[in-house]
């Protein structure tokens, strides 16, 4: 199996990408069977790193993971954290925002679900929604109700230039008080998109996962794919970084989403708690009076 190195999936902040020349495809030269072994492995070793984090109060963990429709965010999110303590971890999967949201800047429902020290949340899209599909449907901007965002000419260029700068604000101040973040995008090629709406449409098992609004989000497809890119370059940061995933093949980018984690994770100075050597005898006298009951 070919070796899989973290930095080749890592978007530099000081290099501009072309979406269009970021792979959606990846070989790791191994039949499926050897990818979904290894990433039993791999993940129970996160489950070893994600205990002694729990033990030891700290840091936060957070995991943003963004994708075209189908790209396999749900699948990802459940394989690779399956091995998971859940008192440990928090999944969080938003939609469209509630009256509530709406009455807060777009960061705030996300702000309010970060994980606390010593756990992992995980965003099943993320914050960027607002430089996504925002972007492509301006009038959600609207809907928020800005004060001095009064029509479509204010949404300019300038706009989403301080949107990403806010962004970037909001990850750094996250970073800087000792939170540990992951932004993954799966990179899904259009036509593995079409097979993949076309089994959702054969099979009852997932024919419930269809909406026919996916299909007029599809046409926006070049849009979208320009959103992202503009995403990518404005956010890598190296506080926060952008990992963009080949998705075309659900096993492989389980597998390298979870080889990031994992070397990421190594790098944290984490252990369990230590005793001191008077707690240390004082486990002595515990011991004497459980074993004299």
């Amino acid at each position: 199996m070919k070796k899989i190195q973290p930095k080749d999936f890592k978007i530099k902040p000081d290099k501009n990408v072309n979406i269009h020349e970021l792979d959606t495809k990846y070989d790791l030269d191994a039949s499926k069977k050897e990818i979904e072994e290894e990433l039993r492995k791999v993940r129970r070793k996160i489950a070893e790193y994600q205990t002694k984090i729990y033990a030891a109060g700290t840091p936060a963990v957070y995991f943003g993971i963004q994708g075209m429709d189908t790209a396999g965010k749900d699948s990802l999110i459940r394989e690779v954290f399956k091995d998971i303590n859940p008192s440990g971890i928090e999944v969080y999967d938003f939609k469209k925002p509630t009256p509530l949201e709406h009455a807060h800047d777009f960061i705030w429902r996300h702000y309010i679900t970060l994980p606390e020290r010593g756990k992992f949340g995980i965003h099943n899209r993320t914050h960027y929604e607002d430089v996504l599909i925002a972007r492509i449907h301006p009038q959600l901007v609207l809907n928020q109700k800005i004060y001095g965002i009064d029509k479509l000419e204010d949404i300019d260029n300038k706009f989403w230039k301080k949107r990403f700068r806010q962004i970037r604000d909001f990850e750094k101040i996250q970073t800087e008080n000792g939170m540990k973040m992951f932004k993954f995008f799966l990179h899904l090629s259009k036509e593995e998109q079409k097979n993949r709406f076309l089994r959702r449409i054969r099979r009852e098992d997932k024919q419930w996962k269809f909406n026919a609004a996916d299909l007029k989000e599809r046409g926006y497809w070049e849009e979208y794919q320009k959103a992202y890119e503009d995403v990518l370059n404005e956010t890598s940061t190296a506080y926060a970084p952008w990992y963009v995933i080949p998705a075309d093949d659900k096993p492989t980018a389980r597998l390298i989403v979870a080889k990031i984690i994992l070397d990421e994770l190594k790098k944290l100075k984490v252990d369990f708690p230590k005793l001191s050597e008077e707690e240390k005898l004082k486990f002595q006298d515990y011991k004497k009076a459980l074993e004299n009951e």
